[in-house]
């Protein structure tokens, strides 16, 4: 189903799930780009075990462009005007995660709708949870 207006968007409409790349390189590319260069916790599986972490983290703004990727994946045309989430535990970098949404509210009139937004890793433990308001096109 291609989305191109509000009226293609359904209460309860089930988006993803997604897989992303959660690769140590992405990790570590998004860390240099932000000049987090001397943080081994995005760099390195090592780096992060010696700072008491399961291994290299993937960066929680990385999560957040996950969430929104997502978006931009099944509705294609939404401008997204808001993004909040609350990171729960931590993704770790080359284990797999899920992305999904379900949408929550539709306003015909101003043409957005909200979404509840969703990663899990590969155990089904929620990692990151967030809402997000979207805007369609007249």
């Amino acid at each position: 189903m291609s989305i191109v207006s509000i009226n293609d968007i359904e209460f309860g409409m089930e988006l993803g799930p997604w897989l992303p790349d959660t690769a140590l390189a992405n990790s570590t590319a998004v860390a240099n780009a932000v000049g987090w260069l001397n943080a081994p916790r995005f760099t390195s599986h090592e780096g992060g075990r010696k700072e008491g972490l399961p291994g290299a983290l993937v960066p929680g703004i990385l999560g957040m462009g996950f969430l929104c990727a997502l978006i931009h994946r099944e509705i294609p045309a939404a401008r997204i005007q808001k993004v909040d989430c609350v990171f729960r535990a931590t993704l770790i970098a080359d284990q797999p995660c899920t992305v999904t949404a379900v949408v929550t509210d539709i306003d015909t009139d101003t043409r957005t709708a909200e979404l509840d937004l969703l990663i899990r890793n590969d155990a089904g433990e929620t990692r990151i949870v967030g809402t997000a308001t979207i805007c369609m096109p007249a």
